[in-house]
């Protein structure tokens, strides 16, 4: 959010399909392990590729993350068809939050609180490497080890909502809370913990609807907060569109 680059995101999530695949290929079988391990290790190859080939000035980093993202995934559609597996995978593609188990729960609190920890200890230098990267160098802030270690949390997160709402759609479940917030302040401490709050609150109320509605749950907690972003951008007070055109 902070760097706009927010569409990048998408091309992380889905790299985590040919990890999958790849883990599959690997083990010999679709278990939780070997999908999880996969998409962790294709999310980090590509992520950090990206950043490293970006390291000259010829290639920016959105095109490097274009192309291995493509050609990542591009491997991982010439062996899906290969699996004897490929029919499981939907659980993968787009979540399945009722089949998350403690292992998972375990994955996804160790993984937050080391992102938790992580971003409050360094907030500082990743704040000032995001606005201000020359600014940042100039303080003697490693500029490039905070690139590799923004990329190296991000994809971390990603791969901890795997499980819940699926390859496909995590990047709805990481965006969409900190893009609302951003609507209705401009503190980054607020964007920071507002939007970890929101997507709590979000998720929750996507697993109360889709019981409800009898719908998967992945979809509609990502509905609900592409449905919160929504009304953000309508009536935010300071950057709704309903605020402006009253002003």
């Amino acid at each position: 959010m902070l760097r706009k680059h927010a569409l990048s995101v998408s091309a992380l999530s889905h790299t985590m399909l040919p990890g999958i695949t790849l883990g599959i290929v690997v083990a010999g079988a679709l278990t939780q392990a070997s999908a999880f391990l996969g998409a962790l290790f294709a999310a980090l190859i590509v992520g950090l590729g990206s950043v490293a080939v970006a390291r000259g000035n010829r290639i920016s980093q959105g095109t490097a993350l274009a192309v291995i993202y493509t050609s990542a995934f591009a491997a991982g559609v010439a062996i899906l068809p290969r699996l004897e597996t490929r029919q499981e995978l939907e659980h993968w593609l787009f979540g399945d939050i009722l089949a998350v188990g403690s292992a998972d729960l375990w994955t996804a609190l160790g993984i937050g609180a080391v992102m938790l920890v992580t971003a409050n200890l360094l907030m500082r230098p990743l704040l000032l490497t995001l606005f201000e990267p020359n600014v940042a160098a100039a303080q003697g802030v490693p500029v490039r080890s905070m690139q590799y270690l923004t990329f190296g949390l991000l994809v971390l997160s990603l791969v901890a909502s795997l499980q819940a709402v699926g390859c496909v759609l995590s990047v709805g479940l990481l965006v969409a809370p900190a893009a609302t917030v951003s609507l209705l302040t401009d503190r980054t401490s607020w964007l920071f913990w507002g939007g970890g709050l929101l997507g709590a609150l979000g998720a929750v109320g996507g697993v109360l609807l889709a019981g409800a509605t009898n719908l998967a749950p992945g979809p509609v907690i990502v509905m609900v907060l592409g449905a919160c972003f929504l009304l953000a951008w309508l009536f935010s007070p300071k950057y709704g569109v309903v605020s402006r055109s009253r002003a």
